[in-house]
């Protein structure tokens, strides 16, 4: 049977990679199983493109686009997502890469290997809410990733999902407080939960009542989107 990894594809943003013209390669699955996950059919679900078909897709889109990112669910939990990326790599395509920072090991091999140009990584929580919004054990390798990414330093940036129900404004403050002391300089997103969807946790109604009082600090500009 062929693999089929890939749940769907945005064949067109302007959104996802900073001032580049990309699409979104959205893979099935996830090790984590978010509350406020607006997208169970992909965690969830099964894939039903071959890698095979987004290749010959990108060939034809060689003049449109300049990026590729690979998305998810979790994109970095597939056997072969490092030759998916090689390959999109090897067509002249920047890569961007959205993870949860589960898999460090391969995340470090593939930026000395030069075959990625962007990062977003999810933070979650803090080690206390961590397992209770992820339902993982997987802080220590999210933490292990943000180190990898500091001491290579490649493009990359944070973003957090923000859920009334789940976190406070002072757990984002400790959020901007850890990166900080670790020395991340850069844009941080918290992203207000999307009350018009369903969720993998069927989490209620967020209020959004967090103040927009200036979160920012000297080396970490705090972006609402």
């Amino acid at each position: 049977m062929i693999a089929k990894p890939i749940s769907s594809i945005t064949p067109f943003t302007l959104l996802d990679y900073p001032h580049k013209a990309a699409c979104i390669l959205w893979y099935a699955g996830c090790n984590m199983r978010c509350l406020y996950c607006y997208n169970p059919e992909i965690v969830l679900g099964k894939g039903t493109l071959t890698f095979d078909a987004v290749l010959s897709l990108l060939n034809k889109r060689k003049e449109l686009l300049d990026a590729v990112v690979f998305s998810g669910g979790e994109c970095m939990i597939h056997k072969k997502i490092a030759e998916n990326i090689k390959e999109v790599k090897a067509l002249g395509f920047l890569v961007k890469v959205d993870t949860n920072g589960s898999k460090p090991d391969l995340l470090k091999q593939l930026i000395e290997e030069k075959h990625i140009d962007y990062v977003a990584l999810d933070f979650k929580a803090m080690p206390n809410k961590f397992e209770s919004i992820t339902k993982s054990k997987l802080y220590a390798s999210f933490e292990k990733s943000l180190q990898i990414l500091l001491q290579n330093k490649l493009a990359f940036e944070v973003r957090t999902t923000y859920h009334s129900d789940l976190l406070s404004e002072n757990d984002l403050q400790k959020m901007i407080g850890f990166l900080e002391a670790n020395k991340y300089h850069g844009n941080y997103y918290i992203q207000h939960f999307r009350n018009d969807t369903e969720t993998l946790g069927n989490v209620g109604y967020s209020t959004k009542n967090i103040s927009m009082q200036n979160l920012s600090t000297n080396t970490i500009n705090v972006v609402f989107r």
